[in-house]
């Protein structure tokens, strides 16, 4: 077997186990939602512009990125004094939102189990950190939110602040 075909092969692994895991742990699980359409830049603005008020009313300097349903970035905002780190950390968790079909905290949970459950930290492309939540339209997946640049439960008070702008109609 090539390095690359066990690569692919450890990573098929290390999601299914995490996917167990998800489901040994949440006694009440069900399916992730289905894919939907892509995230329109119009939509990702609106999101952007919700969280940046709570981020703004409370003071905090963030990153805020908004992928499509493959992680790919649609649209992205740092407000001023937003550490340089946490422009990277927003995309990540934005991308294991969108790519994993569920908010980064629930990897965190898991993680925060420890035992087997740390083999989390191994799993490529998810960020066991809140902050990042999917963006869901009529029940599917259209993209996610990512925020980072303060404690990663107000960032994911800030990405949950962000979906609303969708929910009021």
């Amino acid at each position: 077997m090539n390095t690359l075909s066990h690569s692919r092969t450890l990573a098929l692994i290390l999601a299914a186990s995490v996917g167990m895991a998800f489901s040994q742990d949440c006694a009440a699980q069900t399916a992730p939602p289905e894919y939907g359409p892509a995230i329109t830049l119009e939509q990702a603005r609106k999101v952007i512009a919700a969280a940046e008020v709570e981020a703004k009313k409370n003071n905090w300097p963030v990153a805020i990125a908004v992928v499509d349903g493959s992680g790919f970035l649609v649209a992205f905002q740092r407000l001023d004094n937003t550490q340089l780190g946490s422009v990277e950390v927003s995309l990540e968790k934005a991308k294991t939102s969108a790519l994993f079909r569920r908010p980064t905290k629930a990897f965190e949970d898991v993680l925060a189990m420890g035992g087997g459950n740390l083999k989390v930290l191994k799993l490529p492309g998810a960020l066991p950190i809140e902050g990042g939540l999917p963006i869901l339209v009529d029940g599917k997946v259209i993209g996610a939110i990512g925020v980072s640049g303060v404690k990663s439960t107000e960032d994911g008070q800030i990405a949950a602040a962000g979906l609303e702008a969708l929910k009021a109609k």
